[in-house]
């Protein structure tokens, strides 16, 4: 109920700071819950991602440090957010978000790289889409990549693409890996072109 209501809190708030947001290729999500992968550009893109494919309601992992203070604790723990400590990723790192989505109440939003500077493509979500069996969704942010630019209302594109699923026999070898990440790579590289190919994503 309380992510219900903060939905539309903050689309009322998305409307009016910046109210020129495009949403492209919703009919490519597949029915059922999933895991929604995506390339991180912003702070805000998982909030924007949330939004674009409602109705349907999303975990997502928040910095340990977050759950410190009594109101953002709150507000995280009614929006399906779970603690991950990024010095000592425990076992919970993967079996809360698979639990999860075994239940097929909630999909999940999850950045394989990890933060927004980062390249390194992390196996977590290939871990958890095969242990789920729950689809990978390729989804790309291309927009402004300053608060300054939301502001101004610059326009913000949100592209979903085609469906990627982990097969439950698959070995998590190097090789299957290093396949599946290209995989995801291919699509998001996709994706960009798709929608603009123009838009270069410079890190900020």
């Amino acid at each position: 109920m309380f992510y219900k209501f903060m939905r539309v809190i903050v689309r009322f708030l998305v409307w009016l700071l910046n109210g020129n947001m495009h949403i492209h290729h919703k009919e490519r999500i597949p029915k059922g819950n999933y895991i929604l992968v995506a390339p991180h550009r912003t702070w805000w893109e998982p909030v924007l991602f949330a939004l674009a494919a409602s109705p349907m309601e999303f975990m997502f992992m928040a910095k340990i440090e977050l759950f410190k203070n009594p109101f953002l604790r709150f507000i995280l723990n009614h929006s399906h957010a779970f603690p991950v400590d990024r010095k000592h990723p425990g076992p919970s790192v993967l079996k809360t978000p698979v639990k999860g989505l075994k239940k097929g109440e909630l999909s999940l939003i999850v950045f394989p790289s990890g933060t927004r500077h980062s390249s390194e493509l992390k196996a977590g979500v290939l871990v958890i889409a095969k242990m789920s069996q729950k689809p990978m969704v390729p989804v790309v942010y291309q927009g402004p990549l300053t608060f300054k630019g939301v502001l101004k209302r610059e326009p913000i594109d949100i592209c979903f693409g085609d469906p990627i699923s982990v097969d439950r026999k698959t070995k998590m070898t190097k090789e299957n890996e290093t396949k599946l990440y290209g995989e995801l790579e291919e699509a998001w590289d996709k994706l960009d072109k798709e929608q603009n190919p123009d838009f270069h994503y410079v890190a900020k």
